[in-house]
């Protein structure tokens, strides 16, 4: 048997930290600017702590481009490095000062660093990386080090009279990009837009007007070009802000947004695991947008990723806002998470979290929370049928709206409705229009006759309506054009036709002659009721509008309806049998079958055309 220790070659490493440590090269900036931040944490823990006695004065961080020299610098004025410590923090890949400075003070440090590899994303843009750095501590000597993208590097003394350090990158010429302004302050944005301290990007324009009336003057002035808020709403505590600053902060999140958010959740965990943020609920309508990139994840004010489908629940998605925890555990890059009990345990908490908020809501303010059903609608639908615990707590808030534009919860609704439309199988039956507009008629007939109808017409509910059928149970809901909703309608009461055995046969062999695809049924129904109506087969119904919503084609399966005509109507019972002109008699028979296609949405191309040249030549 043989022991050893595994080599690694430090003339590899720079190769394989410019190609393959980050998947974005603009990493880079995130990573220096993080560094700058923890450089000044680390210097105002100890100033609170009493274990440094100078002035902190301005501690702001600020990013230089200079052009004409190909140099970005990143330059903070934080607790500075000595000789010794730069040999330790820089000489030594992955050996993390941040991970030293945590452990040490532990319980008064925000630190942002961990894995000490940060700042050899330099390399991956830069040809030249100078370190120029002086500490915090008294009497100490500056230093400089300076280091071309290989294991050989210099350090000597300079003259550098403040604390702090400035790193200076001289770019690489396959990385010239970042020394477009417009570039930097994008990524700036982009990753920086939140953290802790201070960032400064040069200067910019601002109007400031001065007096008031008539003697007003506006001017132009210079000022420091801050691009980040330090302070941001979901790191203060919820009694600390208003409706407004969180509407305000909404904006800061997304510029181009022109609604305001329905309503918010400030997230605020200190155990098991420590997770601050803020959740928007955006106006949804009917749609099912996925936007997985609506809500940011930060790690101590960090921007790491919008991607976050590995703690947040697909159906929270459709929310809006900032996740921010130091407990997500990262990849070595802090570009992407790392999946594990934590992020298990975070991803329940937000959902309960949300459920207990939206249950709070329909408590204290019902008629604000049907208010907003119709955005809401469609986010509780969804989280219903993805997650089986959001489905437990949602139930008693899962709303349903009627026909009259009344509101109650599912299972209010089953028990005020079930001793009306219950079937011969115990079910409660659900009738439901999808297109109040176009089913008018048919859910006239069935309010006429007592039951009530329920608008299901939100993009999801074909596939919510199937789910509470399977987790209810007792129930069955069923279209209001459906052929089932005849044997549901008249089982209280059963019409007679006032037609002889003889005369239906003749009007079924009437119509069959006009039909095309549909089947001709004979119904006796009121005499108020439409003479012809078209029905479908509620199961093959349902069967192709899953599959089209899923974008599956159905085209083999044809288009299967019914023919129901009400032999109980007056043209039907009365002015087709004494119409003595046959041509005149199949005319007026052609023209109700259209005009029940016509009312299905059915009547199309040139049947429909020649449906409106006859009925103009009628006028």
């Amino acid at each position: 048997m043989q022991r050893g220790s595994i080599s690694v070659q430090t003339e590899n490493i720079f190769p394989i930290i410019k190609k393959f440590l980050y998947s974005d090269h603009e990493i880079f900036l995130r990573e220096l600017v993080s560094n700058a931040v923890d450089a000044t944490v680390k210097l105002q823990t100890l100033a609170r702590r009493g274990e440094f006695s100078g002035e902190l004065g301005e501690t702001t961080i600020d990013i230089l481009l200079d052009k004409e020299a190909k140099t970005l610098t990143i330059r903070d004025r934080g607790i500075g490095m000595s000789e010794d410590e730069v040999q330790k923090y820089l000489n030594q890949v992955a050996f993390s000062s941040a991970a030293e400075f945590l452990e040490k003070y532990k319980d008064d440090a925000n630190i942002i660093g961990h894995f000490g590899l940060g700042f050899y994303s330099a390399f991956m843009v830069a040809r030249k990386v100078e370190v120029i750095t002086h500490s915090y501590r008294p009497d100490s000597q500056g230093v400089t080090w300076s280091c071309e993208g290989n294991p050989e590097y210099t350090i000597t003394e300079n003259d550098k009279a403040d604390r702090g350090t400035d790193i200076i990158l001289h770019i690489a010429e396959d990385s010239l990009e970042f020394l477009e302004q417009e570039r930097i302050e994008g990524l700036l944005e982009k990753y920086c837009k939140f953290l802790p301290v201070a960032i400064r990007f040069g200067k910019k324009s601002e109007s400031v007007t001065e007096g008031e009336g008539e003697e007003a003057k506006t001017t132009t002035v210079e000022v420091d070009n801050i691009i980040n808020n330090p302070a941001p709403a979901w790191k203060k505590a919820p009694t600390d802000l208003t409706d407004e600053d969180y509407r305000a902060f909404y904006r800061e999140l997304y510029p181009y947004s022109f609604e305001a958010p329905l309503f918010w959740i400030h997230l605020n965990i200190d155990y098991p695991f420590n997770l601050t943020g803020i959740l928007y609920f955006p106006h949804l309508g009917n749609g099912l947008e996925l936007q997985r990139n609506k809500i940011q994840l930060y790690s101590n004010q960090v921007y790491v990723t919008d991607n976050v489908k590995d703690i947040v629940p697909e159906f929270l998605t459709l929310l809006h806002g900032v996740i921010d925890s130091p407990d997500i555990p990262l990849n070595v890059s802090r570009s992407y998470l790392q999946s594990d009990g934590n992020v298990k345990k975070i991803t329940s908490h937000i959902t309960k979290k949300v459920a207990d908020k939206l249950a709070e809501l329909f408590k204290n303010d019902r008629e604000g929370f049907q208010e907003k059903w119709n955005d809401l609608g469609v986010f509780v639908k969804y989280g219903m049928l993805s997650d089986e615990k959001f489905h437990d707590r949602a139930l008693p808030f899962a709303l349903v709206k009627n026909t009259r534009n009344e509101y109650e919860p599912i299972e209010a609704y089953i028990e005020k409705v079930k001793a009306a439309q219950t079937d011969k199988h115990n079910k409660v039956v659900l009738l439901y229009a999808n297109q109040e507009e176009q089913q008018y008629s048919q859910i006239q007939a069935c309010v006429n006759t007592g039951y009530d109808v329920l608008l299901m017409d939100q993009v999801i509910d074909n596939h919510y309506m199937q789910h509470l059928e399977y987790k209810l149970g007792n129930i069955t809901f069923v279209r209001v054009d459906s052929d089932t909703v005849d044997n549901l309608v008249q089982k209280d009461e059963k019409k007679e036709s006032v037609l002889s055995e003889e005369q239906e046969k003749q009007v079924n062999e009437w119509f069959s002659a006009v039909t095309t695809g549909g089947h001709v049924q004979l119904k006796p129904l009121s005499p108020n009721d439409m003479p012809v109506t078209i029905t479908r087969p509620e199961f093959m119904r349902r069967m192709k509008e899953m599959q089209a919503m899923q974008g599956v084609r159905m085209d083999q399966f044809p288009e299967t309806f019914n023919v129901v005509v009400n032999t109980n109507h007056p043209l039907i019972a009365q002015r087709l049998f004494q119409e003595t002109d046959a041509e005149q008699r199949q005319t007026t028979i052609q023209y109700l079958y259209q005009l029940a296609m016509l009312e299905s949405g059915m009547l199309k191309g040139a049947d429909l055309n020649a449906f409106v040249q006859r009925s103009l030549g009628n006028i």
